[in-house]
C-alpha cells in the first residue's frame, strides 16, 4: 500500500491543477432570433454556415453531359459489383476504379460471395437534386433487384465516384 501512495499523490495533484471544463453553451445567435434548428458547431466552435444559410447552389449546374457521366459510371461500377464468383482481391481491384477514396476503403473487405446480383437488367436512373452538382443517387436494376449508389464528385470535370451501394430491400 505505501508504493502506491506516492502514484495517487501525483494523480491528484495533476488532476486539481487541470483546467475546468467550460459547459457554458455558445450563444445561439444575435439577441431577438430564435434558431429554427438547433446549431451545428465546427471545430472552431462557430457555425458551420454562418448566416445559418447555404447558397442557392454549390457551383455546379447540371447538363447533361454530367447526367449521361453520372449514369455511365453507376451502370458500370454496378456491373462490377455484381461478380459474387470472382475472387475477393481482383473483385476489391476492380471495383476500386469507381469508388471514393472512402468507399474503396469500406469495400475492400466485403466477401463477393456474398452479393445476390450476378448482372444488371436495365438502365440506371437518377434522382438529381439541380442545387448540388457534386452528388447524384443512382438507382440500378439488376437480377437481386433494385441497387441505390451514392455518386460523388469533387469538381465539374471532375469523375464520378460511387460512394456507397446500398442492396434492394426485400
Amino acid at each position: 500500500m505505501k508504493k502506491h501512495l506516492p502514484l495517487i499523490a501525483v494523480a491528484l495533484l495533476c488532476a486539481a491543477c487541470a483546467p475546468a471544463v467550460d459547459t457554458t453553451p455558445a450563444p445561439a445567435g444575435p439577441p431577438g432570433t430564435t434558431p429554427s434548428a438547433p446549431v451545428s458547431l465546427s471545430a472552431g466552435s462557430g457555425p458551420q454556415a454562418p448566416g445559418g444559410t447555404a447558397p442557392a447552389t454549390t457551383g455546379i449546374s447540371w447538363n447533361q453531359a454530367s447526367k449521361e457521366k453520372a449514369v455511365d459510371v453507376a451502370e458500370k461500377a454496378m456491373a462490377d459489383y455484381a461478380r459474387p464468383a470472382v475472387e475477393d482481391n481482383q473483385w476489391a481491384n476492380d471495383l476500386a476504379r469507381w469508388l471514393t477514396p472512402r468507399a474503396t476503403a469500406d469495400y475492400s473487405t466485403v466477401d463477393p460471395a456474398n452479393i445476390p446480383a450476378t448482372r444488371i437488367t436495365g438502365t440506371a436512373t437518377l434522382t438529381v437534386d439541380e442545387t448540388n452538382g457534386y452528388g447524384v443517387t443512382a438507382k440500378v436494376p439488376t437480377n437481386a433487384g433494385t441497387y441505390t449508389l451514392q455518386l460523388l464528385r469533387t469538381g465539374r470535370d471532375a469523375p464520378w465516384q460511387v460512394n456507397r451501394f446500398t442492396s434492394p430491400t426485400p
